[in-house]
């Protein structure tokens, strides 16, 4: 029975450590996210709500991939840069429709998903450049 040990590498490898690039890329998709979660939180909590509220538990889908990113796991930045246009197409609208501190948060909204957005796409493309030059 052949060893299985010559299938599974026992030291890290070049991929295992990413790159200042990707490093940069990855802090600030999980820094941007953190910072949209935490601005969605306190616009409609404290400095300018909608109602009652309840408009907060946008900010909830948020926290899905926090943990995906800290992790470093390429389809959870997959699946953000797309996800994050849905916070870009609300602040665009609340943007253009809302007067004062609401029209402010709401553009800041747009930038936080704007930087997600390019981080996220970042990293996906420098991960796979990466994977195809290790070829």
């Amino acid at each position: 029975m052949p060893a299985m040990s010559s299938a599974l590498p026992l030291t890290p490898t070049d991929r295992s450590v990413a790159s200042p690039e990707e490093q940069l890329s990855r802090w600030l998709a999980l820094l941007g996210v953190a910072g949209l979660f935490v601005l969605c939180l306190a616009w409609e909590l404290w400095l300018a709500p909608t109602g009652r509220g309840t408009l907060a538990i946008k900010a909830l889908p948020l926290l899905f991939p926090l943990v995906g990113l800290w992790r470093y796991r390429l389809y959870t930045f997959r699946w953000v840069s797309l996800m994050i246009w849905l916070y870009c197409g609300e602040g665009l609208v609340r943007a253009t429709s809302e007067h004062g501190i609401g029209a402010w948060l709401a553009w800041g909204e747009v930038a936080l998903s704007v930087l997600v957005f390019i981080a996220c796409s970042l990293q996906v493309r420098q991960r796979l450049r990466a994977a195809k030059a290790a070829q």
